[in-house]
């Protein structure tokens, strides 16, 4: 469009800025000044604040295009207020593109003085629709653009929302919000359009106190999905998110209070952040809800989450313990839904750990006995919650004697065997791990594991694929056949000392750890039966094999262990034939 037809239609949109044919122009120069900019390519960052307002005014007009400007004089006077304002830009954009300004400076402050009126005028036509002039039977609907439009297209569909959910009516910020919703969910894009354009995020924030349900469930739901991105967090946070999100968790809807947890979920990933949602009663409302029997997984689970992020603060985590939240997630445990049981033994494992005073109040309070009755075989629970059961066990019982001696009074070693024999895939490794553990801690619990029969459990392993595997069965074996009872039984299996020299042959490339099965053979070595069955085993020349091979002088130690002027006789005429 040139200056002359400019001009002229400026003078047209301004003698019948009275109705809505004056709308329409304005809307089109608007677009003619707009277009222009895209061409500019000097004091970028100006022309970015100008073209913000143009596409908000083009959206309130946009809008309002509809509506019955005669009946609306505060809307006709504006109109001819905002072609000249326009004008005045296409203007200073012709001679930005030609390079025809007389100086910097000048066309600077021309530039504020253009965008400060445009501002102005924005502000009036906020004020003029906030009287309620604009409703869904006036508002013409801006298509969504086509996955793959660009920038330009994205942030003109914003700012019209933008405008919708400042200036229309209820009906009409629902449908805008939801249009939001659906497009940020659509392309991450949109996330950064939201940020980049100004007033969305407060006005999000600002529609979390909203008096009307929907309004604030939907604004809930698109500031979750903004907290998403680590690079906006700081942006929700600076707007003043987290108040408002804490009231909604005390006293907004339920789906409301969905969103709400997950955002805060999300923000509290950074510690930063804890304190605030402590300081606005956040904390409160999070146990209030956990303690709640008629809240779903669904919400439980997120602020479950918030919780576990903001235990990392000493304090607010001795206020969470003194506000009864060890007894309310061991109850929690009990829960028939699977995502309330794995978030609340997540929450003891995060809230105990590293902390004597909190695993003892678990202890206390029945935390152990509630983890037991989840691995119980006989119980329903899915194989995750047990996994996720068996973990807690390991952390939360393994770092003091009295809570191991708890455990194994409650029947922890049975359990045990039961999934490490039976166990599926998820937690049959887990409970190998958990048993080389616990037979590491005292020679009762090697005594209470070799009564029960893990023995020939460990025996089995020996043979796996994974080397960490079979080095904590030789491992295990080594501590337990310590005990002279476990020996005695070991002793009485003529596979075992077969399995265990056959795998100590140098040439073997997939034995499990040398040390650990020298270790064994050298505690066998301390009984008659022991040593007979070894010096008389077919493998029993693999010693000595790796007693010549080896730098290490276990095997020799073994060898000697085993010349006694006893079996000194009976070895040549093995280990020499």
């Amino acid at each position: 469009m040139g200056d002359g037809e400019f001009a002229g239609e400026s003078q047209a949109a301004g003698s019948r800025a009275g109705g809505a044919s004056g709308l329409r122009r304005a809307v089109e120069l608007i677009c003619a000044v707009l277009s222009l900019s895209l061409s500019i390519r000097v004091f970028a960052g100006k022309w970015q604040l100008i073209r913000n307002k143009l596409e908000e005014l083009h959206a309130g007009l946009i809008a309002g295009e509809n509506c019955d400007s005669g009946e609306n004089p505060s809307l006709s006077r504006l109109v001819p207020s905002i072609v000249a304002t326009v004008k005045e830009c296409h203007d200073l954009g012709r001679r930005c593109v030609d390079v025809s300004y007389s100086g910097k400076l000048l066309m600077q402050s021309d530039l504020d003085v253009a965008f400060a009126k445009l501002d102005g005028l924005a502000k009036r036509l906020s004020e003029i629709y906030k009287k309620g002039i604009l409703t869904n039977g006036y508002a013409l609907v801006v298509s969504k653009p086509s996955l793959g439009a660009s920038r330009e297209d994205m942030r003109f569909y914003v700012r019209d929302l933008l405008t919708r959910m400042k200036i229309g009516d209820l009906g009409m910020k629902r449908q805008a919000l939801r249009n939001l919703l659906e497009v940020v969910l659509e392309d991450d894009k949109y996330v950064k359009v939201i940020v980049d354009v100004g007033d969305v995020v407060h006005l999000l924030v600002g529609f979390l106190g909203s008096s009307e349900v929907e309004i604030q469930d939907e604004s809930a739901k698109v500031v979750s999905v903004v907290a998403g991105f680590d690079s906006y967090k700081g942006v929700l946070v600076s707007a003043g998110v987290i108040a408002p999100l804490v009231k909604v968790l005390d006293c907004g809807s339920e789906l409301g209070k969905v969103a709400a947890a997950r955002c805060l979920m999300k923000l509290t990933e950074n510690s930063d952040n804890a304190w605030c949602v402590s300081a606005h009663g956040g904390v409160t409302a999070l146990l209030k809800i956990c303690a709640s029997a008629d809240c779903g997984g669904d919400l439980v689970g997120p602020a479950c989450g918030v919780l576990r992020n903001l235990v990392g603060v000493e304090e607010i985590k001795r206020f969470m313990v003194e506000e009864g939240a060890v007894s309310t997630f061991i109850r929690l445990v009990r829960s028939k839904e699977e995502v309330i049981q794995v978030n609340s033994i997540g929450f003891i494992q995060s809230i105990a750990s590293g902390d004597e005073m909190v695993r003892q109040t678990v202890v206390r309070e029945g935390g152990i006995r509630a983890l037991l009755r989840v691995l119980d075989p006989k119980s329903s629970y899915s194989s995750k919650t047990r996994e996720i059961a068996m973990r807690a066990v390991e952390n939360l019982c393994f770092c003091s004697p009295s809570s191991v001696g708890v455990l194994m009074s409650y029947g922890f070693v049975d359990q045990l065997l039961y999934y490490v024999r039976n166990g599926e895939v998820s937690i049959h490794e887990l409970s190998l791990k958990v048993a080389f553990r616990l037979c590491g801690t005292s020679e009762e619990a090697k005594k209470a594991m070799g009564d029960a029969g893990f023995m020939p459990e460990f025996v089995k392993f020996l043979n796996a694929k994974s080397f960490e595997v079979r080095e904590m069965a030789a491992e295990a074996l080594a501590g337990m056949v310590m005990v002279p009872r476990n020996r005695k039984r070991f002793v009485q299996d003529d596979h075992n000392i077969a399995l265990l020299l056959q795998l100590l042959d140098p040439e073997e490339g997939n034995s499990g750890n040398k040390k650990f099965l020298i270790s064994i053979l050298m505690s066998l070595t301390s009984c008659n039966s022991g040593r007979k069955k070894i010096v008389s085993s077919g493998y029993a020349k693999n010693i000595e094999k790796l007693a010549e091979a080896e730098v290490s002088s276990d095997a020799k130690r073994l060898v000697r262990k085993l010349s006694t002027n006893r079996f000194r006789s009976m070895l040549s005429g093995i280990w020499h034939s």
